[in-house]
């Protein structure tokens, strides 16, 4: 995809000057989160194991992304490999841009797979789907997607 794919116009950073008309004075929940340290994310619940989460602003129309991103992770890792995947969308001022994926496994606290913010751009493929194998089902050939 090209760079344009990766910036999202409805989520562009607001000036002081509309800040400070517009905005609610943060919360103790929003100042927690630095946007670029995925130290402090908070995932999602789930309680089906094993399962992803994929977080998506939906001001940034990012739907279709987010639902072939599942596809492709259900038809490479077929339940029972994973038993469920939610796709999330998120509408709020401190969600803008946001596309992450979060993968839940018994016993053990979620593991953020992909944040775009963070890696710098969406995931491909091939990247996603060796980074939650090496998770589920390490050793698991992926085909074409560990050439």
């Amino acid at each position: 995809m090209s760079d344009s794919a990766d910036v999202c116009v409805d989520c562009q950073p607001e000036t002081s000057q509309d800040v400070a008309k517009t905005a609610p004075p943060p919360s103790s929940a929003t100042t927690a989160q630095n946007v670029l340290d995925p130290n402090t994310f908070v995932p999602p619940s789930s309680s089906i194991v094993p399962s992803i989460t994929i977080e998506f602003c939906d001001r940034c129309r990012w739907l279709h992304r987010a639902t072939w991103v599942s596809t492709e992770l259900f038809l490479t890792f077929p339940t029972p490999a994973i038993k469920s995947i939610t796709v999330m969308p998120l509408n709020a001022e401190d969600t803008g841009g946001r596309f992450r994926v979060w993968l839940y496994l018994d016993g053990q606290p979620p593991t953020l797979v992909w944040d775009r913010k963070v890696e710098g751009g969406f995931p491909e493929l091939k990247v996603l789907k060796q980074r939650i194998r090496d998770h589920i089902q390490p050793g698991k050939s992926l085909g074409h997607s560990d050439k």
